[in-house]
């Protein structure tokens, strides 16, 4: 018999409350995007009050500016990730109910649309402010694995973004849909890759862990460095667990079990990897790029 680990019973609500018939509830979700901004923000106002870790030993910004770069992130972040949910993953279905696509209490973000969105953000607080895009960006990869870290845990706690059927001993028996038969692998009782788990430690934990000890041996003085390991380092490692992540059900086909968006078999791509690609070239390039400078 397959060795297996049942989902924990763990509620996708923290609390509810109902007032005058409408139900109200803190998610894990929103607590994850909650304490990566809040933990972000804290870092990056840390950071400009050490000057010595920049060019010049001349932070960026004034450490009470982060609070605008804050805002700009959060609606860059929403906004971002939203639509590209709705253009990259689902078009046909926000074509066809527009109604819908504010509807995000009902799930549907992208990592790779969120980046975009928070891209945008900050080049518009620095084109307001005068502060040097590269380095913001530099301070601002700095922190993203820690909302990626919160982001997957979410992820896995709300049972959704599951891996695909396995029988490695560690596999986890998500429930509802996750949990009905796939491929024989157990019947009845299907048991996968606890994918997001996989990213929240390469995502989230060795890609912070990277970036850590690149800034403590002064990469930040070379503008570029940061931002470029870290679009190289999120590539790699969303492009690896891709292989262990469910297909997006709407690509997979009877003829496209793998719901690859190109090519087939072993050298077919996802939608997740075929974004990834972009991000490992700039990051490559913006390496260096720095390199040179330097």
């Amino acid at each position: 018999m397959q060795a297996v680990i049942p989902f924990p019973d763990i509620s996708s609500e923290l609390f509810s409350i109902d007032i005058f018939g409408v139900h109200l509830a803190l998610r894990w979700y929103a607590l994850a995007y909650i304490a990566g901004l809040i933990a972000g923000w804290r870092i990056i106002v840390t950071l400009m009050r050490r000057p010595a870790l920049w060019p010049g030993a001349q932070a960026p910004m004034a450490a009470e500016a982060v609070e605008g770069l804050l805002t700009a992130i959060i609606v860059g972040v929403i906004l971002g990730g939203r639509l590209g949910y709705v253009l990259f993953y689902r078009p046909d279905h926000y074509l066809a109910h527009p109604g819908e696509i504010l509807q995000i209490w009902q799930g549907g973000m992208s990592f790779h649309g969120g980046f975009l969105g928070v891209l945008v953000a900050g080049l518009w607080f620095c084109r307001t402010t005068g502060a040097p895009a590269m380095q913001v960006s530099d301070a601002m990869a700095f922190v993203a694995p820690i909302g990626l870290f919160f982001g997957r845990i979410a992820n896995f706690v709300n049972a959704e973004l599951w891996g695909r059927p396995s029988s490695v001993p560690w596999a986890v028996i998500f429930p509802g849909e996750a949990a009905q038969d796939c491929a024989g692998v157990l019947p009845g009782n299907c048991a996968r890759h606890p994918s997001q788990i996989y990213e929240a430690g390469l995502e989230g934990i060795v890609l912070g862990l990277v970036l850590l000890v690149l800034v403590r041996r002064g990469a930040l003085r070379r503008p570029g460095i940061v931002t470029g390991v870290f679009l190289i380092g999120y590539g790699l490692a969303r492009f690896i667990v891709e292989f262990f992540r469910q297909a997006d059900a709407q690509f997979v086909t009877p003829d496209n079990p793998a719901g690859h968006v190109i090519g087939t078999g072993a050298i077919g791509l996802s939608m997740g990897q075929l974004l990834s690609l972009p991000m490992l070239a700039a990051g490559l390039w913006l390496v260096l790029r720095a390199r040179r400078a330097a």
